[in-house]
C-alpha cells in the first residue's frame, strides 16, 4: 500500500509540473469577416458585391500581464482589403483592467476621437464542458454568451492562460478566450499564436488621445444617430462598442 501511495503521489506531482499556467504574453488573433453577408441585401449591395472580396482578414495583438491587457490592430491581409476603406478601426485601442472590471477604449466615432470609459460588459456565459476545440496549441472549452441583450457569442477558452480576457471587451470566462464567433456580425476571431518571450508588456497602458466620454452616454448618442439605418445601424453599434 505504501508503494502504491508513493507511486500515485509521484504521478500527481509530475502531472502538476507538466501543466502550464501562463499569466503574461501576447496572443495574435486573426479576424475574418464575411463582407457579402455583413453588407446585407438590396440592389445597391448587389451592384458592388462582385467588386469586393467575400472575406476580409485583419490581425490584432492582445498583450496581457498582471490582469491587464491592451488589444491593438497589427496588420491586414492586403489581398482581402476593401477598396474604399484604408483605415477600418486601425487606430482603435482597447485597454482592459480585469481586476477592477473596467475599460478605457480609444475609438473613432463619426470622425471624432473619443476616450470611452466604463465597466466591462456583463456577459452571462453557459459553459459546455464536453465541447472542446484545439486553438493555437491549447485545448479550449466552448461557452455561449449574449451581448447587447440579444446577440449570441460562441467562444472557446483555455484555463492554461490565467487572465479572464479576450478580444475587444469580451471577457468573463475562467481563462483566456482563444476563439469567438458572432454570427450576426458574420465575423470570427481566432488565436493563431502565443508569444511569451520578449513581449513588450510596457505597452499595456490606458490610451490618452480623444474626448473623454462615458461609454453608456456615447452609446445613446450613436443609437439616436443611427436609428433609421436598420441593420446597418446595428452593425455600426456592435462594431463600435464591442
Amino acid at each position: 500500500m505504501k508503494k502504491l501511495f508513493f507511486a500515485l503521489m509521484i504521478c500527481f506531482f509530475a502531472t502538476a509540473d507538466a501543466q502550464q499556467f501562463i499569466s503574461s504574453g501576447m496572443i495574435e488573433f486573426e479576424v475574418r469577416r464575411n463582407n457579402h453577408k455583413a453588407f446585407g441585401d438590396g440592389i445597391w449591395v448587389e451592384m458592388f458585391k462582385d467588386k469586393i472580396p467575400q472575406f476580409s482578414t485583419n490581425y490584432y495583438h492582445f498583450t496581457f500581464n498582471d490582469n491587464k491587457a491592451v488589444y491593438l490592430y497589427d496588420h491586414k491581409d492586403e489581398r482581402t482589403k476593401l477598396p474604399w476603406n484604408n483605415n477600418e478601426g486601425e487606430d482603435d485601442i482597447w485597454y482592459n483592467d480585469y481586476a477592477t472590471g473596467s475599460f478605457i477604449d480609444q475609438k473613432s466615432v463619426f470622425g471624432d476621437n473619443y476616450l470611452m470609459s466604463d465597466s466591462l460588459m456583463n456577459i452571462n456565459w453557459k459553459i459546455s464542458p464536453n465541447e472542446t476545440r484545439e486553438i493555437a496549441g491549447f485545448l479550449c472549452r466552448k461557452a455561449t454568451g449574449i451581448i447587447f441583450d440579444s446577440v449570441y457569442v460562441f467562444a472557446f477558452y483555455t484555463d492554461e492562460i490565467t487572465i479572464a480576457g479576450g478580444p475587444m471587451g469580451i471577457h468573463g470566462l475562467p481563462g483566456m478566450i482563444m476563439g469567438i464567433t458572432v454570427p450576426r456580425m458574420y465575423t470570427s476571431w481566432i488565436a493563431t499564436k502565443l508569444e511569451i518571450n520578449g513581449v513588450k508588456t510596457s505597452i499595456i497602458t490606458p490610451p490618452q488621445k480623444g474626448k473623454k466620454k462615458k461609454a453608456t452616454d456615447l452609446l445613446q448618442n450613436v443609437k439616436k444617430a443611427t436609428e433609421d439605418w436598420g441593420s446597418w445601424g446595428q452593425q455600426a453599434i456592435w462594431g463600435l462598442f464591442l
